[in-house]
C-alpha cells in the first residue's frame, strides 16, 4: 500500500473504539439472549467479527502490527441483514451420502416394492442403484433415512442445515425449480454444520496428545527396565501345571 493510502492515526483509533462497542454489545447481546441460537447473538457477534477484521486491517497497514485473536468464520459469514421479527423461515438442509454397498440398497428397495400393496412403485423400478434410491427416498422421510442409512447400504459423508429468515412465505410453488438459488447468507438465522473435517481436527489433536504420552513412557522405560534388572532369579515363582496352559 503507498503511503498516500495509508490510513492515519485517527483511523485506527476509530476501529479500535468500534471493537469496543462491538465488544459491549456482544456481552450484552449473550446477557440477554432467548436461547442458543438467538439471532440477536448471532447479529452481535457477526458485528464484532467484522469491527475486529477492520481494526486489524488497519492497525497492519498503519504500524505494521497484527491483533494476539482470530475470530473463525468471520470472513465466511455475512452481518445478517434480515428482518428482525421474521414472518416466514425457510429450512435448507443438504446430506451427503456415498452409495457403498449397492446390493443392501437393492434388497431394501426390493422390500418396498413387495409391500406395495396399492402399486405405487413402478414394477423393476428397484432393479438399478438409482430407481432404488428413488423408492426409498419416497418411501421414508429423510430423517428416518439419515438414522437408518448404514441400513440402506449408504455412509454419511457432509451435511449442513441453514434456517434463514423471510418478509412473507413464497407462493405455492414459487421456487421448485431451483429451490436453493434464493439463499441468501445475508438471511442466515441459524446454521448447523457436519463434517468429518471437524472429525480430523479432533483426531489429530488427540493423535497428538497420545503421541506426547508414548514419548513420556519411553522415556520412563529404562527405569522399569533397571527395576527388573534387580530381580533375583530365586524371588521368581515358577506357574504351575495349570496356571501354565
Amino acid at each position: 500500500m503507498s503511503d498516500a493510502a495509508q490510513p492515519t492515526a485517527a483511523d485506527v483509533r476509530t476501529a479500535a473504539e468500534a471493537v469496543k462497542t462491538a465488544l459491549d454489545r456482544h456481552l450484552a447481546a449473550v446477557e440477554r439472549r432467548s436461547g442458543d441460537d438467538d439471532p440477536a447473538v448471532y447479529e452481535a457477534f457477526n458485528e464484532l467479527a467484522a469491527a475486529a477484521e477492520e481494526y486489524d486491517e488497519l492497525l497492519y497497514d498503519r504500524y505494521d502490527e497484527v491483533t494476539p485473536f482470530e475470530i473463525p468464520g468471520a470472513e465466511e459469514t455475512p452481518p445478517y441483514a434480515g428482518p428482525e421479527e421474521p414472518n416466514a423461515l425457510s429450512v435448507l438442509i443438504r446430506r451427503d451420502y456415498a452409495v457403498v454397498e449397492p446390493q443392501r440398497l437393492l434388497a431394501q428397495a426390493g422390500r418396498v416394492e413387495a409391500a406395495d400393496e396399492e402399486g405405487t412403485t413402478v414394477e423393476g423400478a428397484g432393479d438399478t442403484v438409482q430407481g432404488a434410491l428413488g423408492i426409498l427416498f419416497g418411501e421414508f422421510e429423510p430423517d428416518e433415512i439419515a438414522s437408518r442409512h448404514k441400513e440402506f447400504g449408504l455412509e454419511e459423508g457432509d451435511s449442513t442445515l441453514w434456517v434463514t429468515a423471510a418478509d412473507e412465505p413464497p407462493e405455492p410453488g414459487e421456487w421448485l425449480e431451483a429451490p436453493f438459488e434464493g439463499a441468501d447468507p445475508q438471511r442466515l438465522v441459524c446454521r448447523f454444520d457436519v463434517s468429518a473435517v471437524f472429525d480430523d481436527d479432533h483426531d489429530d489433536a488427540l493423535d497428538d496428545e497420545l503421541a506426547d504420552e508414548d514419548i513420556e513412557e519411553a522415556e520412563d522405560g529404562p527405569d522399569d527396565l533397571d527395576e527388573l534388572d534387580d530381580v533375583e532369579e530365586d524371588d521368581l515363582e515358577p506357574l504351575d501345571a495349570d496356571r501354565s496352559r
